[in-house]
């Protein structure tokens, strides 16, 4: 029979696959707006004001308002949201060019890197220790890179860029910690003024394409809120219930959902100068991920 810690476990693990899988689906939801004349920076916008309409409804009907009041007298956690929110904002827009641009491939290898990042922060800012697989992964991530910058002639940008604002966004929410929902609130409350202004600007100069897109286009940016609050909430609900060992190697299905959708459905090739590169990165991840399953094992027999 089924004790109550393995059942909340259990639902730990669904909501961290469902959490995982919405992100993995993203270039699926964003995909109408490829055939917009709207660009990265306007469609960035709209999901931060959409996200902070239904952000604040969330707050309002978890009654977690005063958390957000809190912070705001606060200015050295007020400071650290501001960079936080500057940092996940930066982290949108590269990924929602990307999408838009046909380098899914290059996104979803900034993701594959990312956790790696993470062990690299973790070991300068923290002084944490890093076990063997975790130094093996790093070297392996890194003759990755340099492969591709160098003998493949490419120095994946995007992939670069995605990881490294979304380690040091994670690291400002490590040291600035609140809950995701009132965190992510704060957040876009913080960008909103910057988006409405910038919506503003585009209607000035008559760059403003909201009127010209389909219906469909519409409810892309409409629900493009409850796309990013909830997949957050999913996570949150997740991350309390498993182990942390657990939660960083379901991570790699998000990524990997997006390699094979950008190979199979939006047509992206692979030529052997980047299928090396992407292979001593994919190599490192492996690394990664076997040191991680041997220690919740471990932590799983004790």
């Amino acid at each position: 029979m089924e004790t109550e810690s393995q059942f909340e476990e259990r639902k730990g693990l669904w909501y961290a696959l469902g959490c995982y899988g919405v992100w993995g689906l993203f270039p699926l939801f964003w995909y109408p707006l490829n055939h917009s004349a709207m660009p990265a920076t306007q469609i960035l916008a709209h999901r931060i004001a959409w996200s902070a309409v239904f952000a604040v409804i969330l707050l309002l009907a978890f009654k977690q308002g005063r958390v957000v009041f809190q912070a705001v007298k606060q200015p050295k956690l007020l400071g650290a949201f501001t960079l936080s929110s500057l940092l996940i904002a930066a982290n949108w827009l590269i990924y929602l060019w990307a999408i838009l641009n046909g380098h899914l491939l290059e996104a979803s290898l900034g993701y594959f890197i990312n956790p790696l990042v993470n062990v690299l922060l973790g070991r300068v800012v923290f002084k944490e220790r890093l076990n063997p697989a975790q130094v093996g992964a790093v070297v392996l991530a890194v003759l990755g890179i340099l492969w591709l910058a160098i003998p493949a002639g490419q120095i994946p940008w995007i992939s670069l860029l995605l990881a490294g604002t979304f380690g040091f966004y994670g690291l400002v929410r490590k040291i600035a910690p609140m809950p995701p929902l009132a965190g992510l609130t704060l957040e876009t409350l913080l960008l909103l003024p910057l988006a409405l202004g910038f919506l503003v600007w585009c209607g000035m100069n008559g760059s403003f394409y909201f009127a010209e897109l389909t219906a469909l286009q519409l409810c892309i940016l409409v629900l493009s809120g409850v796309a990013t609050t909830v997949p957050l909430l999913m996570f949150a609900a997740g991350a309390k219930r498993i182990p942390l060992s657990l939660l960083g190697i379901l991570q790699y299905v998000s990524p990997t959902m997006q390699l094979i959708l950008g190979l199979l459905v939006f047509g992206e090739t692979m030529n052997m100068g980047k299928l090396v590169g992407y292979g001593l990165v994919w190599a490192g991840v492996l690394v990664f991920l076997f040191g991680a399953w041997q220690q919740y094992q471990n932590r799983h027999a004790a």
